[in-house]
């Protein structure tokens, strides 16, 4: 740490003043995160046990959800006793864990959804090569390679946020510590640090907007060959994955690819990408996919025999 550090601690402003709202916040989202995690360690438990679910679109799954648990217990645990507190601190390197650890699940959670993508593109458009393709190996090659990418990005993030000094006011206008109001309350210009964030993360977020969008394009362009009941099956395995890129990646494009305005609205829409989607993920998939309600109730029914 830089000499002109005189900061250790930081508050929070949180993200309502109002203790009466503050105490219906946590009513509501203490049970959205129990769900959370109950919700994603189900799938986990369910694909690792269930010889029905072997294929690698579950075992991508059940990394996403494991992903999902760290990702929110980074960020909603500490929130939630805030909600509950007079004063919102946190150490300086408590605050710089958390954005280390928010970024690190937060890529990696961006880089499998790019790689299922790419398992849908491979089921869909050639078939009869799927299971030589997506090989064990290579599937955990892929699972590997997400979280290394989230680690790299992560660890570049936070190089370039350490050195910062923090001599100043110390209060966060936020209800967790990500880097944009952390560089406000830097004593120097942190216009290049947001500049390399901002590359840092663009230039992963555009390169899995890309993988993402040309595997939907040649599934679709594939998809014209097959019966209507192909078609069917293949969108409907799709359109989970589908729905949990657009409730991932649009509230994370909104807060990171554009200037910060009204952090209000920040906050409030952090808070469907923090709280919210992590939990809708299990609904979104089990909900659609036939497969993982008959290998949860396979599951739940041999628990009570």
């Amino acid at each position: 740490m830089a000499n002109e550090n005189n900061v250790t601690e930081l508050i929070f402003t949180g993200l309502f003043q109002d203790p009466e709202v503050q105490k219906v916040c946590f009513v509501l989202f203490l049970p959205v995160y129990v769900a959370t995690v109950l919700g994603n360690g189900l799938i986990v438990v369910t694909v690792s046990i269930s010889k029905s679910l072997r294929s690698p679109m579950y075992f991508f799954l059940s990394s996403l959800s494991l992903v999902e648990i760290c990702y929110s217990s980074t960020v909603v645990p500490k929130f939630l006793t805030d909600l509950l507190a007079k004063i919102k601190a946190i150490s300086l390197k408590g605050c710089l864990a958390q954005i280390f650890f928010f970024h690190f699940f937060g890529v990696t959670e961006i880089l499998l959804l790019t790689v299922m993508a790419y398992d849908r593109y491979v089921a869909i458009c050639k078939p009869l090569h799927y299971m030589n393709i997506m090989s064990r190996q290579v599937c955990h090659i892929l699972v590997a390679g997400s979280w290394l990418g989230g680690l790299i990005h992560s660890i570049i993030q936070i190089l370039i946020t350490i050195p910062l000094p923090f001599c100043g006011p110390n209060v966060i206008d936020h209800y967790f510590c990500d880097l944009q109001p952390l560089f406000k309350l830097a004593c120097t210009d942190t216009f290049m640090e947001g500049v390399v964030v901002m590359a840092n993360s663009g230039i992963m977020s555009i390169i899995s907007v890309l993988v993402l969008v040309t595997s939907y394009v040649i599934i679709l362009v594939s998809l014209r060959k097959h019966s209507a009941e192909g078609r069917r099956k293949a969108l409907s395995t799709c359109a989970s994955h589908i729905t949990v890129v657009i409730l991932y990646f649009g509230p994370g494009a909104f807060i990171y690819m554009r200037p910060t305005s009204t952090y209000t609205v920040d906050k409030l829409v952090a808070v469907f990408y923090t709280v919210i989607t992590p939990m809708l993920n299990p609904i979104v998939y089990t909900l659609r996919n036939a497969e993982v309600k008959n290998a949860i109730g396979k599951f739940w029914s041999q628990k009570e025999n």
